[in-house]
């Protein structure tokens, strides 16, 4: 399938624009299966597979066929060549900012816990007043039992302005004293206090070092954790590229100045394991909360 700037061709881009889509086809490109099938693999329900091979099926990128009582879905073109026109590029702006991991707006955490820097330890470890500290701006990394901290990120898009799509990236592992390479953890997301979805992490990791752990960091204490991208979009809302929730845009978009996310350890978690956040200059990722803001 060769694709060119004709307007037919919209419903295709806009057919590969899901990681639901995409999911499927990953799926079809290795044997035809049916609607069962896939919904169980990407653990949905068969009406919304239905809705998202209908969209496929209409971009001419699927076929069906009847298999006894089931209806098989197929791949029907072996490869697509799209040649994107530039209002294509141009019909979305967006931004991206990093907001170092120490800039939290709220906290409520409870031992073991604690926060470092480049140099040192900031404050005492395990006393939470230190998360007050006005050197926790330097902070790169912070870990905590229960609780959680929360972060105001800037809406530079504004309230004339449409959102179609947030991106935030950030590094996380479990808490435990010193640390343990199996030790899973609940960490829950939040943005604009609606809750959008809950991962586990499987351990608070110190079998390496660090790739940007300081030199004083001792060997036996948290060293990285595990990169983790939250996408929400006006079809869903995605854990590095799989389905996360039902949570679109419209769920947590308000137009307010700020967006505000939230990372939570609960007391109730089946698997109350801490959380561990790391920034520029520690972990395997030098960087702090990461986020796009797509809009128009």
């Amino acid at each position: 399938m060769d694709l060119g700037i004709e307007e037919q061709s919209l419903i295709v881009y806009k057919a590969l624009a899901s990681d639901v889509r995409l999911a499927i086809i990953r799926l079809l490109s290795k044997d035809k299966m049916t609607v069962t099938e896939i919904a169980n693999n990407l653990k949905l329900s068969n009406t919304i597979v239905l809705m998202h091979l209908d969209k496929l099926y209409k971009a001419n990128l699927i076929s069906f066929e009847k298999l006894g009582h089931n209806k098989v879905a197929q791949i029907k073109v072996d490869n697509i060549n799209i040649h994107f026109p530039t209002n294509v590029y141009s019909e979305l702006e967006h931004y991206e900012i990093e907001i170092p991991i120490g800039h939290y707006t709220n906290f409520s955490v409870q031992p073991t816990c604690g926060l470092a820097g480049q140099m040192d330890y900031i404050g005492k470890v395990d006393e939470p007043a230190y998360f007050m500290d006005p050197q926790r701006v330097d902070a790169g990394m912070i870990w905590w039992n229960e609780g959680f901290l929360e972060y105001q990120l800037p809406n530079y898009a504004g309230k004339d302005k449409q959102i179609e799509m947030m991106e935030f990236s950030l590094e996380l592992g479990s808490e435990f004293p010193f640390s343990n390479n199996v030790w899973p953890s609940d960490i829950t997301f939040f943005l604009n206090n609606v809750r959008l979805g809950t991962w586990t992490s499987l351990g608070d990791f110190s079998d390496t070092r660090g790739v940007y752990t300081p030199d004083w960091v001792p060997d036996n204490v948290n060293q990285y954790g595990i990169l983790k991208n939250i996408r929400i979009t006006n079809e869903g809302c995605f854990l590095d590229g799989k389905p996360f929730s039902d949570l679109k845009l419209a769920d947590v978009v308000d137009g307010e100045a700020t967006f505000v996310l939230k990372l939570s350890v609960d007391e109730t978690a089946k698997n109350d394991g801490g959380c561990t956040i790391f920034g520029k200059g520690f972990g395997n990722h030098d960087q702090g909360i990461n986020m796009k803001i797509f809009y128009k």
